[in-house]
């Protein structure tokens, strides 16, 4: 038997890729609030990379392991500990209780080269992104990430 396959038209004009993304995969609105905190974390992790990848390779074409290089400088713990910590004062209720079930949750996995109080406070920074974008903030994910680029010193 063969399967029916729903053919999805390119995108109109101005229609933003996630929405398109979504309907091609036939993705449902998530409820970012039902995830766990590692999960959230999990999901921040590779957004708050491919926000960090993006800005990067913007700034011109270059050697691939140099790209690598001042990625991996932005996303390793010590880093995401020091935005989110410079983030704090500026975070909602809401944020901030996103940010500390992800600093709490019980992982059983260490960063190599990170503190438990850094990595520990990475993951509450990743959950919280992770959170941001389920939720669909994507105006606040990206002004939180940019601040605390800006407080730590690099900027956007």
């Amino acid at each position: 038997m063969e399967e029916s396959v729903t053919e999805v038209k390119a995108p109109e004009k101005g229609k933003d890729f996630l929405a398109y993304y979504k309907e091609c995969f036939g993705l449902k609105k998530a409820d970012a609030g039902m995830y766990s905190p590692l999960v959230l974390a999990y999901m921040g992790d590779a957004v708050y990379e491919l926000m960090i990848r993006t800005k990067i390779v913007n700034g011109g074409n270059a050697q691939v392991n140099k790209l690598h290089k001042r990625s991996a400088a932005l996303v390793k713990a010590e880093t995401q500990a020091k935005i989110i910590r410079a983030l704090e004062p500026h975070l909602t209720e809401e944020e901030m209780a996103v940010f500390r079930r992800g600093r709490n949750a019980k992982s059983m996995t260490m960063a190599k080269h990170a503190t438990m109080t850094d990595y520990r406070t990475a993951t509450g920074f990743e959950a919280l992104v992770g959170w941001l974008f389920l939720a669909e903030r994507f105006e606040r994910l990206t002004e939180l990430t940019a601040m605390g680029l800006r407080e730590i010193g690099e900027h956007t």
